[in-house]
């Protein structure tokens, strides 16, 4: 990735990443690199909709764009999961009664204002009376009276306008189909073999659904980020999180499944829960959702953003905003804003470390804690952070240091990776054998992304015998003179 001509991009001045979707309005190489000049850190690509050959154009333009900045860009890959729906209407469209009854059955028929089919056989004999059925997206709101083999009998709450194949939401059951459909595993390995570096696993229920997706990604390294909308996901939050490299609060069919008043707290919660064991976490969903048509967001929504910022999210992003909106390089620029805003806050600190994260009893832990503290006392430039995993670079921004984190690594695929993590700025560096060559590239390194000057401290954190994974087990403050640059040539 290193390429002396290429066109620099410095640092951001910020330390929540920006998560950018691709679609229809951003997959133009051009409009790509506008994005990520504003501000973009990372790319979802949303397997929801479009082709493999679309999708496989808009990754390799991103890779072109790695190569064109030298910087390391996370191509985020996010699988549809398994969406209930509704089968079709006679009309195309039926009207269910307020306070009226519903049946939605097994019969293949059109249907009609009284029935429709419910293509989904594990559903029947699964729902009991008095749970509920939320039909495009909670628009419509049907009790069960009655359910059986064959069919489910409903009371309409919240009648209105049904479609075909409008989405179903189950939200008080544990539906037993598997988190990934046999959609969902051809876009698995298609994201795998284009290289993407994340894959979004959507509608987890149990650890055991990311147990699945582990095993077909193999040893391919992809990380995978579970996504919490539904709330079977959220009773099972803890062991979700230990199995997941990475969390995202779904906030679009989490606040379907739930009443809204619940999700803000629940949001906090997740965020709490991730940061604690280390793991990225994104928020996500209707961010800005007015500038999908709108130059300028609502105060809401940048209040929205802030929120998520001030809460120490280690990533916040936008769906609809980019990937099909009218303003999606004003929506990238924008959220940066916001989050530079609020992290220049002198309030920001504090609040994003009222959270209590105890180091395990490990070196590791105890040094990167120590990283935190020093930059606390004295004036550091940045924590320069030796790294072949990432694992070291996690541990430190867990703490939530002051300063910014410039993650020296070997791996590729490692720096890429950490494009959603808080606060790093990663760079891929051929890998180091000695002491003094550690200390003299974290120093060059500095200076060459903008880290420093001459004066400047730096913490350098590693593990001897270095290569060695896992051993992080060294700290060293070193200043800058500033002319190593020139004594070791550029």
């Amino acid at each position: 990735m290193q390429n002396s001509d290429a066109r620099k991009v410095g640092p951001r001045g910020r330390k929540v990443k920006i998560l950018a979707t691709t679609g229809p309005a951003t997959r133009d190489p051009d409009m790509l690199r506008r994005l990520f000049v504003a501000g973009a850190d990372a790319f979802r690509v949303n397997m929801s909709h479009g082709e493999h050959a679309v999708h496989a154009d808009t990754i390799r333009a991103i890779r072109a764009l790695e190569k064109e900045f030298a910087r390391p860009i996370a191509v985020f890959c996010d699988l549809q999961g398994p969406k209930l729906r509704v089968g079709t209407f006679k009309d195309g469209k039926a009207v269910i009664r307020h306070s009226g009854h519903f049946t939605l059955d097994r019969d293949p028929a059109p249907g009609d204002e009284t029935r429709v089919c419910l293509p989904h056989p594990e559903l029947f004999g699964l729902l009991e009376k008095g749970q509920r059925l939320l039909i495009n997206d909670g628009k419509i709101r049907l009790r069960v009276i009655r359910a059986d083999e064959r069919e489910i009998l409903c009371s309409a709450e919240v009648g209105g306008v049904i479609s075909d194949r409008k989405g179903v939401n189950v939200p008080d059951a544990e539906v037993p189909i598997p988190a990934l459909t046999e959609k969902d595993r051809r876009d698995l390995a298609f994201a795998v073999e284009q290289g993407a570096d994340w894959i979004g696993l959507s509608f987890v229920q149990r650890p055991e659904d990311l147990a699945e997706a582990r095993k077909l990604i193999g040893t391919a390294g992809t990380a995978l980020c579970a996504k919490i909308e539904k709330p079977m996901a959220v009773r099972r939050l803890d062991e979700i999180i230990e199995l997941a490299d990475g969390i995202m609060v779904a906030r679009g069919d989490l606040g379907v499944e739930l009443e809204p008043q619940e999700v803000p707290p629940l949001q906090k919660r997740i965020v709490n829960k991730a940061r604690t064991a280390g793991k990225p976490v994104i928020v996500a969903t209707q961010m800005l959702e007015s500038m999908i048509e709108n130059p300028a967001p609502t105060r809401a929504e940048v209040s929205d953003v802030a929120n998520a910022v001030y809460d120490g999210a280690d990533a916040v992003m936008l769906s609809a905003e980019t990937a099909a909106g009218e303003w999606p390089e004003e929506a990238v620029t924008i959220m940066h804003r916001i989050a530079r805003q609020v992290e220049e806050d002198e309030a920001y600190i504090g609040r994003v470390r009222f959270l209590d994260t105890p180091a395990e009893p490990t070196t590791a832990d105890a040094l990167s804690h120590a990283c935190m503290t020093i930059a606390d006392t004295v004036p550091i430039g940045a924590i320069t952070v030796f790294t072949g995993s990432g694992s070291t670079a996690r541990r430190v921004a867990r703490e939530r240091p002051g300063v910014p984190m410039l993650v020296l690594t070997p791996s590729t695929r490692t720096a890429r990776r950490l494009a959603l993590l808080w606060g790093a700025h990663a760079v891929v560096t051929k890998d180091i054998g000695s002491f003094e060559e550690m200390i003299a590239k974290g120093k060059r390194m500095a200076l060459r992304h903008g880290f420093g000057r001459a004066g400047s401290k730096l913490i350098a954190l590693a593990g001897v015998p270095f290569g060695t994974p896992g051993s992080t087990n060294l700290l060293h403050v070193v200043t800058l003179a500033g002319d190593e640059l020139d004594r070791h040539g550029r």
